[in-house]
């Protein structure tokens, strides 16, 4: 288990099957819009999905969550979906999240990790636009420069071609405005 701190003292740690149903309902009050939650389920349900799966824990429970799915030879790693509570945002713990992944996945051998977001937050991170690695279904023209990759401790970059990312994030509906 990864243990930290952010600056609110919310303590960072892996998830386990018993933050599943917190989890599932931090996604329902982030994301009120969009149904992240059967991607999420998936994702952490399935034993032959490789994830790193971290929460942020302030009092009982789960305050947020960040998800990576490393690809199948784990040289590859895909940041999503990212969740705050609506109380807890703008307070740093999404940043916190990423890095601790970051730091987590720097530590083995994955060597770029990947995400669809808006450019201006990841950018704080070092992501860049990606041109090499392409996501699984073309982008939206206004979305050429949310795909960024990072590549991580000056290890060398994936190559050139589509990512291969576990069936979970194939729908297309994933990957559209």
């Amino acid at each position: 288990m990864t243990a930290g701190h952010d600056r609110d003292e919310a303590i960072i740690r892996d998830t386990d099957g018993g933050d599943l149903a917190s989890i599932l309902a931090l996604y329902s009050l982030a994301f009120p819009d969009e149904d992240l939650r059967p991607l999420v389920s998936s994702l952490i349900e399935d034993t032959a999905i490789r994830t790193l799966s971290l929460a942020p824990i302030r009092g009982e429970g789960p305050v947020g969550h960040i998800l990576f799915t490393l690809f199948a030879d784990g040289a590859g790693a895909l940041i999503g979906p990212l969740c705050i509570h609506p109380d807890h945002q703008g307070q740093g713990i999404g940043s916190t999240l990423v890095r601790h992944g970051l730091a987590q996945l720097e530590a083995g051998t994955t060597a770029q990790v990947f995400v669809l977001g808006d450019p201006a937050y990841y950018g704080r991170f070092d992501f860049t636009a990606e041109r090499r690695v392409q996501p699984p279904h073309p982008m939206p023209p206004q979305w050429q420069d949310a795909w960024q990759s990072l590549t991580l401790a000056n290890r060398v970059p994936l190559e050139a071609g589509p990512c291969r990312l576990p069936d979970p994030w194939m729908p297309r509906a994933l990957w559209l405005p």
